[in-house]
């Protein structure tokens, strides 16, 4: 029978008029997803691949801002290997890897330890540690150069209290770690939020049994806290590794346009801007030089991945 009867009432086997059928909605299913996912694909297509290839091809050849440029093959690359400037940036930005790194991954880990605790005004710190997070980089550069300028406050305090003026921003590698200070200072926030919500699936029966045991607060971090987040530690060890090696702003601000006294403490970022901008940029070899920054970026993530791995094992 094409009728059923439930509670009582009769319902037609037939769909009602105008729905649509099961094929057609059928006929529909294979193209519906990509209508959702093409603003994202065209956005990612437009604004990351498309570049990304365009910096390839550019990278084998010798264009330049208002000239297209011709095939060069490997010679950007071999130029770089015999040019001063891209050894001085990549030494730079892996000196920022290691004094900004181990930083940025242990301190956000004891500032988290330290507000997650619910005591009266803990609301205020959290929300002070936080500030940098959402402050722009250029005002942030600005207040620390103003701050760190000969004539700026600390010297003053410096000066007022008999130690003297020290060039922060003048000494080639005072200005760099400088530099790193800054960078430090204004990512605590953003991975310390990141440690809160690893620390919150930390079981507290963990911590409780080691006290237990006698084990005090140290030994606690180290053998309950550490185990428990080391997957964290190694997401934070690589998306601030990666950050500091692409650093810019931190050092631009500081040091200027130039790079501080005589180009030292330019970055390859730095670089790439410097080289690949202006109506007589070298595009061409800007595009070697960011092959080469991604390049390196992609093998410290790979490294940190494959120590984490080890650890496991």
């Amino acid at each position: 029978m094409a009728l059923s009867t439930v509670s009582g009432k009769q319902i037609s086997g037939k769909p009602k008029s105008g729905a649509p059928s099961p094929r057609r909605v059928r006929r529909q299913l294979p193209t519906s997803p990509w209508l959702f996912a093409a603003p994202g694909l065209l956005i990612t297509g437009v604004f990351i691949l498309y570049p990304f290839v365009s910096t390839v091809i550019n990278s084998f050849t010798d264009r330049r801002t208002l000239i297209p440029g011709r095939f060069v093959g490997l010679a950007n690359f071999r130029e770089l290997l015999h040019d001063d400037m891209f050894w001085i940036g990549l030494r730079n930005s892996a000196l920022y890897v290691l004094g900004v790194v181990p930083a940025l991954v242990i301190l956000p880990l004891l500032l988290a330890l330290l507000v997650q605790k619910n005591i009266p005004g803990i609301t205020f710190f959290r929300s002070a540690f936080y500030t940098p997070v959402v402050a722009s980089i250029v005002v942030v550069g600005l207040i620390w150069v103003w701050l760190l300028d000969e004539r700026g406050l600390i010297n003053s305090l410096l000066e007022s209290i008999g130690i003297g003026r020290v060039g922060f921003l003048s000494d080639q590698w005072l200005l760099l770690l400088s530099a790193m200070a800054v960078t430090v200072w204004k990512g605590l926030g953003y991975y310390m939020i990141i440690y809160l919500a690893a620390l919150a699936n930390v079981p507290r029966e963990l911590h409780e049994a080691a006290s237990v045991d006698g084990a005090g607060a140290v030994r606690r971090f180290l053998t309950v806290t550490v185990p428990a987040v080391r997957s964290t530690m190694v997401l934070v060890g690589a998306l601030s590794s990666v950050a500091a090696f692409k650093v810019f702003s931190e050092v631009y601000l500081m040091a200027g346009p130039s790079g501080g006294p005589a180009g030292e403490d330019t970055t390859l970022v730095m670089l790439v801007q410097r080289t690949g901008t202006g109506l007589t940029g070298r595009v061409g070899y800007a595009s070697a030089l960011s092959l080469v920054v991604f390049v390196v970026t992609v093998a410290l993530m790979l490294l940190v991945l494959r120590a984490d791995r080890r650890e496991e094992t």
